[in-house]
């Protein structure tokens, strides 16, 4: 394969996965009420650590690697505990918690498929299904116009995030394969030109950015490490590392490479490392990006170098923070329009992954009924455990961790104790 097409196809990786990579730093920046030249630095920082965390992974190293044509991004399912952590306790509180729980991951990464069995898709289903139902209030505020905003839920913002969903779903309708991954992003290049013929698009961020700068580490500050922080963030991870497993075996299938124990290992770690590094630098922790599997299945193109040319186009837009910064020239409504697809996909995904074990036993559907039920009804009302000990009420004050927490006990008390082991 000639050195065009590697980087034409490593490009064509880099718009699959570049969507998801953006709109994390994004919402998360809005959320903590960052300035645009932080924000413009989380964008920048995201994409840089995107490309560090994919080349750990594609290398096939003696300690990390799975050493697979996979691609890794911001996780979408740290969104709500990042936001919380940020606004309840600090940003530092954060980036502790993103390090010690990629430590945390390192340390497990050869033992975590006996851990595996406690994370069933009864379980990681209603997880992911808890974060979606709970990402979707922060969508329809930027449908709104941005919370607290003047002209909040004002006709313009609604026809603007209007047009961006319907070019979406128009896109999904009526496209297959590479258009069809790209089709939120697409809504969102819509939706912004045509938020500049309605005057409504600010280009100051791009203005004020420079050209080039320098990572730097521990650019917000540094880090704390609060226990319940820490517990929220390790849940996520172990979450991601189940969901990541399924990515390790579909590409494993496509590419005809069998994979073992020692490789899911080197895989795990990797990820860990990369969520390390991630933190040290101010960014997220990172997961596979299944876009990119269906990529790869769609095209054929199955060699590595492919995706190492992915992970150095992402560093080289790690230093351009002028790039970075073009993102946020995205009117706050097409931002909610696309954060409402996003987020929905989130929930199916939850709900596909449950569809299943519903079906297997009335157990399975008083697990998530319980799990989903407490896991959302928390995040509605936190307050109900504001007369618990501090440590205990904030840890379960976090509707993830109750849901999860209640999915795991449940799991193990229908499906493990007495019984035949229902999950390998």
């Amino acid at each position: 394969m000639n050195n065009a097409k590697v980087i034409t196809l490593g490009f064509q990786h880099l718009l699959a996965m570049y969507t998801g990579a953006v709109l994390v730093p994004l919402i998360i920046g809005g959320g903590l009420g960052m300035t645009t030249e932080q924000i413009t630095y989380l964008v920048a920082i995201d994409l840089f650590m995107c490309g560090v965390a994919t080349i750990f992974q594609v290398w096939r190293g003696k300690y990390i690697g799975i050493g697979l044509p996979v691609v890794l991004g911001c996780t979408f399912t740290a969104l709500t505990p990042i936001i919380t952590i940020g606004n309840s306790v600090s940003i530092g509180a954060i980036y502790g918690a993103i390090i010690a729980s990629g430590f945390i991951i390192v340390v497990i990464s050869g033992v975590f498929g006996n851990i595996v069995k406690f994370f069933p898709p009864v379980v990681t289903g209603s997880v992911v299904t808890i974060i979606g139902i709970s990402l979707l209030p922060t969508a329809l505020n930027n449908v709104a116009g941005g919370q607290g905003a003047e002209g909040f839920g004002a006709s313009e913002n609604l026809i603007l995030a209007a047009i961006t969903l319907v070019v979406i779903i128009v896109i999904y309708r009526f496209t297959t394969g590479f258009l069809r991954a790209i089709a939120i992003l697409i809504g969102m290049v819509v939706g912004s030109i045509v938020g500049l013929l309605m005057g409504v698009v600010n280009f100051d961020p791009v203005a004020k950015a420079d050209w080039f700068h320098m990572v730097q580490p521990f650019y917000f500050g540094m880090p704390e490490f609060h226990l319940e922080s820490i517990v929220v963030m390790t849940l996520i991870a172990m979450v991601s590392l189940v969901e990541s497993t399924g990515v390790y075996y579909a590409l494993s299938d496509i590419c005809k490479k069998p994979i073992n124990s020692k490789d899911l290992a080197k895989g795990y770690r990797a990820e860990g490392l990369a969520s390390v590094i991630g933190g040290i630098f101010n960014a997220f922790p990172y997961t596979t990006y299944s876009q990119n599997v269906g990529l790869v299945k769609m095209t054929g193109v199955k060699e590595r170098n492919v995706i190492f040319v992915t992970g150095i186009l992402l560093i080289v837009l790690g230093f351009l923070p002028k790039l970075a910064a073009i993102t946020q020239v995205v009117p706050t409504p097409v931002l909610g329009a696309a954060m409402v697809a996003m987020f929905g996909l989130v929930i199916t995904q939850g709900m596909t992954m449950l569809a299943a074990e519903i079906a297997k036993s009335v157990e399975n559907a008083l697990i998530v009924a319980c799990a989903i039920g407490l896991g959302v009804g928390v995040s509605v009302v936190p307050g109900i455990f504001v007369e618990l000990p501090q440590t205990i009420g904030n840890l379960l004050s976090n509707g993830i961790v109750t849901g999860s927490l209640a999915a795991i006990v449940l799991n193990i008390l229908f499906n493990m104790v007495g019984k035949k082991k229902a999950y390998n």
